[in-house]
């Protein structure tokens, strides 16, 4: 084989690798300028556009020395707008561990004060059920569930239906 035309082959897949790499770049920081996102799910968006997983996870190292992609950033984050839209931590812990945050990172940020989410629970069954609390079992168990599926935990639940 001719040495001279490996050389330009050899350049060319180098060339498209790095326009490669430098388009994959900019994809991911064009999602991360739209929200925060965790490594997961940057990592999950951006295998959908190459199989080089070398590439992605260089880029995402570089993008978290650079302080655009931060987990710790994205968890408090979404824990305040999930929290804010009348979840529960039941639910956002299950979201978080889904988009691949560790555990500990979702301890270190989510507030596990029962007073505060009973108060949250309370807003959010009031802007649902404006009347009254009622004594039905049937209307009772109707609230209960929806709180549950919201991800609260059913001992506050239990305390908000006790009246």
């Amino acid at each position: 084989m001719n040495p001279t035309k490996k050389q330009p082959a050899a350049r060319l897949k180098k060339l498209l690798m790095s326009i490669d790499h430098a388009t994959l770049q900019a994809s991911a920081i064009r999602l991360l300028a739209a929200r925060e996102h965790s490594r997961h799910e940057l990592r999950q968006k951006l295998r959908t556009k190459t199989t080089d997983q070398q590439s992605i996870e260089s880029i995402l190292d570089d993008l978290e020395q650079q302080g655009l992609l931060s987990d710790e950033r994205f968890t408090e984050q979404y824990i305040e707008m999930r929290s804010r839209k009348g979840y529960g931590p039941v639910r956002i812990r299950m979201e978080l561990a889904e988009r691949g945050i560790h555990g500990d990172m979702i301890n270190a940020w989510l507030d596990d004060d029962p007073d505060i989410w009973f108060d949250r629970l309370q807003t959010i069954a009031e802007r649902k059920y404006p009347h009254a609390m009622t004594t039905d079992q049937r209307e009772q168990s109707r609230r209960a569930r929806f709180l549950y599926a919201r991800g609260y935990p059913s001992s506050l639940i239990r305390r908000y239906l006790s009246g």
